[in-house]
């Protein structure tokens, strides 16, 4: 694997492989445990292609940039990518970061495989240069939004950051619930300290608080807040966007962060492929793997099959889309147009609702699956 090199390194760079680019967020603020565990997919599957011959007898080699959580830094890589000879960039985490990949690779005409992004519009319009593997976040937001229906929860209040992935999963959740009895009023976490916050939800009668922040800051202050505050302890609280899923939130709130569902892109259980992955994701990692890490798996597995299948042309990578028949670690990968996306999609790949379970913060329960 190749850390990103100086500018005088780039020029010694072995032009007997196939160049794979990857975009991962491996500082802050990305979402740097999030950006290891799609780096280590990535990472092990490459090595698994060479270990099998490669592409055609050629090393595929992965040539990583970080992005550190930043658009315009993501459109650059992919630029540097695409002039490094690149055959197609995969992953990326951040949604307003895979957008202005996705943007750049299409105007550069470079095959980008999205890996972990949701957001809807990942594109302005329909391009033929994108695929994604991740579920849109429409699907997987309504399926949560289902779950908290069922639990007999309606009155919903979510903490926001300025963001178009926050501002676009509150839209989903509204348009959802609303239809079905339920309401969901905003509080702006820039404008309510943790405690104002708290005062806030009691005033409107909220039954769950969905954290559509970041994290650590102010997602761990604010769940400290309320889980210290006796008026909420009935109140649910919820982290669509995934925050619980990485040891560092149990690192930093311990029982405290147990009990709070998030969506997970992982069936009920692996079949041999994905358990087999998965052990040695965990041997890599130290720790259980994501559904972020086997995402990059995928992805490379993916492209590496298209390489072999319909050659290293960027042109023919883009075109052989809707021919893609993998077999990933979550089950079929097969990508189609589905209904308001510019992008190829997979769909769908499993989803479930989970949480911490509060007995044993280590262990995740399933809550609900989509």
């Amino acid at each position: 694997m190749n850390m990103p090199p100086s500018p005088s390194a780039a020029e010694h760079m072995d032009e007997s492989s196939v160049r794979l680019g990857a975009l991962v967020p491996l500082t802050r603020p990305g979402w740097v445990e999030a950006g290891r565990h799609l780096l280590a997919g990535l990472d092990l599957a490459v090595r698994e292609v060479n270990d099998e011959g490669g592409i055609d007898g050629r090393p595929l080699e992965l040539v990583v940039r970080d992005t550190a959580a930043d658009p315009e830094r993501a459109a650059a890589a992919v630029e540097e990518l695409a002039a490094l000879g690149v055959t197609a960039v995969a992953g990326e985490y951040h949604s307003v970061v895979a957008r202005a990949a996705a943007a750049r690779a299409d105007a550069l005409g470079v095959p980008f495989l999205c890996s972990s992004a949701v957001l809807d519009s990942l594109t302005e319009e329909p391009t033929e240069w994108v695929a994604r593997l991740a579920p849109a976040q429409s699907h997987g937001w309504r399926i949560y939004a289902d779950f908290l229906l069922g639990a007999g929860r309606s009155r919903i209040a979510v903490a926001t950051q300025p963001s178009v992935y926050w501002a676009s999963g509150t839209r989903v959740l509204r348009d959802h619930l609303a239809p079905r009895g339920g309401t969901v009023v905003e509080l702006d976490t820039n404008a309510l300290t943790p405690e104002a916050l708290c005062d806030a939800l009691v005033d409107h009668g909220a039954t769950v608080l969905l954290l559509l922040v970041g994290h650590p800051e102010p997602a761990v202050p604010i769940v400290r807040a309320l889980r210290g505050d006796r008026r909420l302890a009935e109140i649910l609280i919820g982290a669509p966007a995934g925050q619980p899923e990485f040891p560092a939130w149990a690192a930093a709130l311990g029982e405290d962060g147990a009990g709070i569902p998030f969506l997970r892109y992982l069936p009920k259980r692996l079949g041999p492929l994905g358990e087999r992955v998965g052990k040695e994701l965990r041997e890599r990692l130290g720790e259980a793997p994501s559904f972020v890490a086997f995402e990059g798996w995928d992805a490379v597995t993916v492209l590496a099959e298209v390489l072999r299948s319909h050659g290293t042309d960027r042109a023919a990578i883009a075109e052989s889309w809707p021919r893609v028949a993998v077999e990933g670690t979550r089950g079929p990968i097969r990508f189609s147009r589905t209904p308001g996306s510019n992008v190829w999609q997979q769909a769908w790949t499993p989803i479930q609702v989970v949480d911490r379970d509060p007995a044993e913060p280590d262990r995740f329960r399933i809550l609900h699956v989509g």
